[in-house]
């Protein structure tokens, strides 16, 4: 895909000027300005982490943290839900039924029990930025006057390889099925230079969803955008272009005397070798794996994207998400049919967390990858009438295995209906910050915002130690 940026007047191919340049799905021009450049030449703010890498499972609606990781079982019955406690490899920890593969991997993960913030919107913008101090009005939506994403403050770093992407969301963009932009995993006020690399997918579903809340798993994998023509295009085949990129010469007039028009033709030209590369064509090739470790992980589209972003980590990628949304009501806003939908969705992600795991202990990638499971609330303690949970982002939860973090520990504790923190709660702001500090990035450093304003990137979260080796 190449579009173009400029005044709003069509091009002689017929493409809307107004649209931005982007070759597979990566942002090259906008935001491009000489202030970006040279933060992004120059800034060396980290140092050297117990994470490599990053993989984000983000349970998209908000997972019932009393349903899975925190179960009350003395509770009333309006509260306590249909599934019982099990042990785990912890003793004295306990978690659901549905979960029992997770169950026997507790002795590997960090369980934060008190995730609570005040930002009640469906998008993962909390959870990949920091900041809660958000209106469901205003932010829910992606915006460029939004907070850079992790994945963001780590290309705006340059951290990772530079043969492969190093910013990935599987398996599309948040909100692909209600055709929107959930704002959370953008450059935001850094940028779309910062953007990730959307994969794009088609899943396939057996059957059409009863209702709302009737989840069907979504079969297929991601790919990359234009994946099939990739292996033929190459950088000079781009550059051949010209009367395409001709057409930026009048947006890119501004910069004609700031330096930064001399490293344009560097900075497209990297673009260009990322998406043609054969180090990422390698890591989205997933038919290279054994039928056998692709049903290890699961056929589905979750099972796919997590067996991909695996071979990310070995390629090199810094931040890799995988967002759990998709057609087939296959979500974790459980307003209605909560029970139902857990006995589909909790067995999916029970298989996913043990296949991923275990692959990365076998690989020895597991020390030096932060896996992290968690959503962006938690849901009401109360039943409503529609046998569902309804948004609570006063508590919910966070799992972390490897980068760094301990094994075997629960952080936080809540009252005896899991509504609200009785010790330790971890604040969005908190959650990014151990995230960064486990990359090696000081969570109190700031970026200029539109008005060149510094902003923290954690938004006043500090790391949650107990959690960190």
């Amino acid at each position: 895909m190449l579009r173009i940026s400029g005044p709003p007047t069509a091009a002689c191919d017929g493409l809307n000027r107004r649209e931005l340049l982007t070759v597979g799905g990566l942002s090259l021009f906008r935001g491009l300005t000489q202030t970006n450049l040279l933060r992004a030449e120059g800034s060396q703010a980290f140092s050297e982490g117990s994470a490599r890498s990053v993989v984000l499972l983000n349970l998209f609606g908000g997972p019932p943290h009393m349903d899975m990781f925190d179960l009350k079982p003395n509770a009333p019955d309006s509260v306590r839900g249909e599934f019982n406690p099990i042990a785990t490899s912890v003793p004295g920890l306990q978690i659901s039924e549905l979960l029992p593969k997770t169950a026997g991997l507790m002795d590997r993960a960090t369980l934060i029990r008190t995730y609570s913030h005040k930002y009640n919107s469906h998008n993962p913008y909390n959870v990949l930025t920091g900041f809660d101090g958000g209106k469901d009005s205003d932010n829910y939506f992606a915006k460029v006057t939004d907070h850079p994403g992790i994945g963001s403050i780590c290309q705006y770093l340059d951290i990772g390889a530079k043969d492969v992407p190093q910013y990935v969301m599987m398996p599309a963009s948040p909100g692909y099925t209600q055709a929107l932009r959930r704002a959370g995993p953008y450059g935001g006020y850094l940028g779309s230079r910062y953007d990730p690399l959307f994969t794009v997918c088609d899943p396939q579903i057996a059957r059409e969803p009863k209702h709302d809340y009737d989840a069907v798993v979504p079969m297929g994998h991601p790919t990359l955008p234009s994946l099939d023509a990739l292996p033929g295009i190459t950088a000079n085949r781009f550059s051949g272009r010209g009367s395409l990129l001709n057409q930026l010469d009048a947006d890119l007039a501004r910069l004609e005397n700031s330096g930064a028009i001399s490293r344009l033709d560097e900075f497209r030209q990297q673009a260009f070798n990322l998406l043609s590369s054969s180090g990422t064509r390698r890591a989205f090739d997933i038919t290279s794996e054994t039928d056998s470790m692709r049903d290890h992980y699961g056929r589905n589209l979750w099972g796919s994207s997590l067996l991909m972003a695996r071979r990310l980590v070995e390629a090199g990628s810094t931040f890799i998400t995988v967002h759990w949304e998709s057609k087939g009501k296959n979500h974790w806003d459980l307003h209605g049919n909560c029970f139902e939908m857990l006995k589909t969705q909790c067995p999916n992600l029970d298989q996913l967390i043990a296949a991923f795991v275990v692959d990365l202990e076998q690989r020895n990638l597991l020390d030096s990858t932060l896996f992290v499971v968690m959503g962006e609330m938690g849901r009401t303690p109360t039943i409503n009438k529609a046998a569902g949970r309804d948004h609570w982002p006063q508590c919910g939860f966070s799992l972390l295995f490897g980068g760094g973090s301990r094994r075997g520990v629960v952080v936080g504790k809540t009252d005896k209906h899991a509504a609200y923190p009785t010790e330790r709660p971890v604040s969005a702001g908190d959650m990014v910050a151990t995230i960064y500090h486990l990359l090696g990035i000081d969570s109190r450093m700031t970026v200029n915002d539109l008005g060149g304003r510094p902003v923290h990137i954690a938004h006043g979260g500090s790391p949650v130690f107990e959690a960190i080796a």
